[in-house]
C-alpha cells in the first residue's frame, strides 16, 4: 500500500519553535506530527467506544427498570460515612 500526505498545516513560528523544542533526539518534526495524529485518532475511537457503551448501559438499565435513586445511593453513602466515624471514634477512644 503507497502511502498517503496529510495536508500541511500552518502554524505560527511560536508553535512550531515549541514543538521543535520537544524533539526526541534524532525524531523528525514528521515523525513527532505523525504519532500527535495517530494518538489523537486512536484517542477518539476509544472515547466514542466508551460513549457507546454507556449509552448501551443505559438503554439496559431503563428496559431492566433496575437502579438506585439520587437519595438512596446518598442515604447508603451517608450511612457508611457514619460507620466508618464512629469506628474512628472508637479506635481514638482506646
Amino acid at each position: 500500500m503507497r502511502s498517503a500526505t496529510f495536508p500541511p498545516i500552518r502554524v505560527e513560528p511560536e508553535v512550531r519553535a515549541e514543538v521543535e523544542a520537544v524533539l526526541r533526539e534524532g525524531e523528525s518534526l514528521t515523525q513527532f506530527i505523525e504519532e500527535a495524529v495517530v494518538a489523537a485518532a486512536a484517542w477518539r475511537r476509544v472515547q466514542a467506544e466508551f460513549v457507546t457503551r454507556g449509552e448501551a448501559a443505559i438503554e439496559r438499565w431503563k428496559h431492566e427498570g433496575g437502579g438506585h435513586t439520587v437519595n438512596e445511593v446518598m442515604a447508603e453513602l451517608q450511612t457508611r460515612l457514619d460507620n466508618a466515624k464512629r469506628r474512628a471514634a472508637q479506635r481514638a477512644g482506646r
